[in-house]
């Protein structure tokens, strides 16, 4: 099987090159080896690779950033999966893509499943959104994975924030109102290649399975409780830590609006692959044993 994994150096990337290894011949990009803002390098990588399996875990992820970088977040999170999937189409593979719960809104008091109304807040959201739209449009076979509060000892991401601010400031403000589940970017990788390594044996596999799912680790918490956990682990580790005060995202502005529930209901991945992840803060001491 020959695997084209675009965004090998991002959170998720980084962690499927050891996952998706196993599964095949793995061929990675990253942002300096394939443009994404040029499509005709994505149609000819794919088209002279003619690999049997696409997984894209490039990203634009700079939630604020893409309020003024509209273009260029759309370019990379809507327009080129756009293209990957017509190119999937064409040769009949199928395409594994990453998406986001900034899909929706923020506005419901239960975890969101797959088939809620969406409704992004940000420019982001919005683009993340418009590449789920056009991989589903093309009908390609494919896997869409929305995760949330993705994170990893590598990379930039709150968990590598709170260690640094940890060393520099005493006390800390933390937005307490917005709700979510931190989810290890290995557990992501790991479920994927679990999912897709049962399509081996099932030639029905992808007429059953081709949709969207929720995939983020179990529990909940705020930014405030996971940061605490963080510095509660930290410390037992005779790190030092701040004390941490919780505020309410209205005290935080920011130039992208964030939804204040992010939670998913992951059913739909257990009841289809089998599969779910531990809890955000069991993952979380692993990670930190690292």
């Amino acid at each position: 099987m020959k695997i084209l994994l675009i965004g090998g150096q991002g959170q998720v990337g980084y962690q499927l090159q050891r996952s998706l290894a196993c599964l095949g011949e793995l061929h990675t990009t990253t942002r300096f080896s394939l443009d994404l803002a040029d499509i005709s390098a994505i149609r000819s990588l794919i088209n002279e690779l003619k690999p049997d399996l696409i997984v894209n875990a490039a990203a634009y992820t700079a939630v604020d950033k893409a309020e003024q970088e509209t273009e260029l977040a759309r370019q990379i999170n809507a327009i080129a999966p756009a293209v990957m999937a017509e190119e999937a189409k064409k040769l009949a593979i199928p395409l594994v893509h990453y998406s986001t719960d900034y899909v929706f809104d923020g506005s419901k008091d239960f975890p969101w499943v797959e088939t809620d109304a969406t409704g992004p807040l940000s420019h982001y959201g919005l683009t993340k959104l418009e590449g789920e739209q056009a991989i589903t449009a093309s009908q390609c076979d494919h896997l869409i994975f929305r995760t949330s509060w993705v994170y990893d000892r590598r990379g930039h991401n709150f968990l590598n924030t709170m260690l640094r601010l940890a060393e520099e400031r005493e006390q800390l403000s933390i937005v307490d109102d917005q709700l979510g589940t931190p989810t290890w970017s290995r557990h992501i990788a790991d479920v994927t290649v679990q999912a897709l390594a049962q399509s081996y044996n099932d030639e029905s596999f992808w007429n059953k399975n081709t949709g969207i799912y929720h995939l983020s680790a179990a529990g909940q918490t705020s930014w405030k409780g996971f940061a605490e956990a963080i510095f509660k682990l930290a410390e037992q580790d005779g790190r030092r830590v701040p004390e941490v005060t919780g505020i309410t995202t209205a005290e935080y502005p920011t130039p992208a609006r964030r939804p204040l529930n992010s939670l998913m209901d992951n059913s739909k991945l257990q009841q289809h692959f089998g599969l779910q992840l531990p809890d955000w803060q069991l993952s979380l001491q692993w990670v930190l044993q690292l």
